[in-house]
């Protein structure tokens, strides 16, 4: 195994604390009190689920990622297009009359983003 760029520890840690929490506010919105259901809004249910199963995929991730495991790669390429599909299905519900919350649209360009940028960078070597 190569030594890791000096940049893969540090987004490592971001994306385990990122999953953590997704884990954290998906479970609450799920699981939740009726408060904390209601506070959430017109989510979507599949892209509910879909965030708070993939907070795991986050930590696995992330801790491939800080070992600078050759899986690493994958699992990046694997959350961020897995992730631009669930979006693409969520513009289609939206623009199709589903109820939605439009705070949807940042997180998902911002975990599509963040995991497809980790998975270009690993492809590139950099």
């Amino acid at each position: 195994m190569s030594q890791s760029p000096r940049w893969v520890r540090p987004v490592a840690v971001v994306a385990a604390v990122f999953g953590l929490l997704t884990i954290y506010s998906g479970g609450t919105a799920l699981f939740g009190s009726a408060a904390s259901k209601a506070a959430v809004g017109d989510a979507v249910p599949l892209v509910l689920w879909f965030n708070f199963l993939a907070g795991f995929a986050y930590v696995i991730g992330a801790v491939t990622l800080f070992q600078f495991a050759p899986v690493a790669l994958r699992i990046a390429w694997l959350i961020g297009l897995s992730t631009l599909l669930v979006f693409a299905i969520f513009i289609v519900l939206a623009i199709t009359g589903t109820p939605f919350e439009w705070r949807t649209i940042g997180a998902m360009v911002l975990r599509s983003g963040f995991w497809l940028a980790i998975a270009v960078a690993l492809s590139k070597g950099s």
